[in-house]
């Protein structure tokens, strides 16, 4: 088996829609940092599991310096972006969104 890891950080704002108060409701910014896990058994013709360039233009592309509920589909929390970043990336099995040194949401396949 293969692996390899991306390591990205991302300037990108959001508020969160939530059933109680917060202060997380506000817009407000974070330097996301995401770290994406990509395996395969096999390379791809080019001998390589997945592109970091192509990990890099398909995340960072769409996300950094956005307000991420204006380019995401849902409620842009930690764990919703880990799993929209999985589902988006070729050979991906594991994501993690670091929204500060503190705070941290996986998703894994």
């Amino acid at each position: 088996m293969y692996y390899v890891t991306k390591r990205l950080e991302i300037s990108a704002a959001h508020s969160l829609m939530l059933t109680y108060e917060s202060k997380c409701e506000s817009l407000h910014g974070h330097n996301w940092i995401v770290k994406v896990f990509c395996k395969s058994e096999t390379l791809n013709e080019d001998g390589m599991v997945t592109d970091f360039t192509q990990i890099k233009k398909k995340i960072s592309g769409a996300l950094d310096h956005k307000n991420l509920n204006d380019v995401l589909p849902f409620n842009p929390t930690a764990e919703n972006i880990a799993r929209w970043v999985c589902d988006n990336v070729e050979n991906c099995y594991r994501v993690e969104v670091w929204e500060s040194e503190m705070n941290m949401a996986a998703y894994e396949r």
